[in-house]
């Protein structure tokens, strides 16, 4: 029997000592404390001299306020009477809570207690460097129902606004009052629905490269010189400012292309949460955004037990509440006292 060579021993040594190391110290390591999440400031954040305030003011809306959580602080507004039936309004992907701007105080002026607030992003709550997925905007409005002790609401979205409200609905259906309203509904798109610029532009290396300093001001600067024939449309330069002027708005808003609640709801469309509610889906037929023939696939989606009513608005494209806001105060007031025809 030939005695092994002191060579041959280190040689041995060295290939199993390492990933015994190894071994040890994956095992044995222990995990750092999770970063604090960080806060990008909101449109709240500018100079009283910046355009935004006077296009979109922080009070736009009376009765607003802000609710402060873990992930940053909220902007709300609350119209109509106290004791009047609660209704939940949600903007959709790009545009705050300006949207509602004829609709809310029509459904206020008609005796409802109406709840507006900015999405996490958008507008002047604030933007936290995190996943935009549905359940952040879930959580989010769950949180303010309950800073503000309301027990139910009906629950009443816009674009990707309806699919938060679908998601809310699935999730949290004891927070959910007799009504969902689902507006040029998103939730069920495909990414072919995406245009290429949305995909090239929601990219994690083009965000990187478009929220560093350098780009942040050049497109500041765009925005503030140049004139364009939509300046003189309150909601597309609102749009423009958050753009330029938010670090965080455009990091939230490629998040919700690729992990948002535009995508992948066909579970919460399904859920028991709506059954026994009122469901009214209303769609454009011209809307280039989310197709109408969404409006469809959601309605063969929700469950029996769920009394729903499409309405479909001849000639109406996405903006269905700045463009037609009369049709869709009228359809969300019957959906709230259940007066039209509701089949399950």
């Amino acid at each position: 029997m030939v005695a092994s060579s002191p060579y041959h021993c280190l040689t041995l040594s060295l290939l199993i000592i390492p990933p015994i190391l190894l071994t040890t110290y994956f095992f044995a390591a222990f995990p750092t404390p999770p970063a604090p999440i960080f806060i990008h400031p909101s449109l709240a954040s500018l100079p009283p001299t910046s355009k935004s305030w006077e296009i979109y003011p922080e009070d736009f809306y009376p009765g607003g306020g802000y609710a402060e959580f873990p992930t940053g602080r909220v902007r709300y507004w609350l119209l109509g009477p106290e004791k009047g039936k609660k209704v939940v309004l949600i903007h959709g992907l790009s545009i705050p809570a300006i949207i509602w701007k004829d609709v809310a105080p029509t459904l206020a002026s008609r005796g409802y207690r109406v709840l507006l607030y900015d999405l996490y992003g958008r507008g002047y709550s604030d933007a936290p460097q995190t996943t935009y997925d549905p359940n952040l905007y879930t959580t989010q409005l769950a949180l303010l129902m309950q800073y503000l002790r309301w027990e139910k609401a009906n629950i009443v979205g816009v674009s990707m606004g309806g699919a938060i409200a679908a998601a809310f609905t699935s999730q949290f259906p004891h927070l959910v009052d007799e009504g969902v309203g689902l507006i040029a509904c998103a939730g069920l798109m495909e990414t072919s629905d995406l245009s290429r610029t949305a995909k090239f532009m929601s990219s994690p290396l083009v965000q990187t490269v478009a929220s560093s300093r350098p780009v942040r001001s050049y497109i500041q600067h765009l925005t503030n010189q140049t004139i364009t024939k939509d300046a003189t449309n309150p909601i597309i330069e609102i749009v423009r400012i958050q753009s330029a002027h938010l670090p965080g708005y455009n990091a939230a808003l490629s998040s919700s292309l690729r992990d948002g609640p535009i995508r992948g709801q066909t579970a919460a469309f399904r859920s028991k949460g709506f059954e026994g509610k009122r469901v009214l889906i209303l769609h454009g037929t011209r809307d280039t955004t989310v197709p109408p023939k969404y409006a469809g696939r959601i309605a063969t989606l929700l469950p029996e037990p769920a009394k729903q009513k499409t309405v479909i608005v001849e000639g109406a494209g996405h903006d269905l509440t700045v463009s037609h806001p009369v049709e869709v105060s009228d359809a969300l007031s019957n959906l709230l006292e259940g007066k039209a025809s509701w089949k399950s």
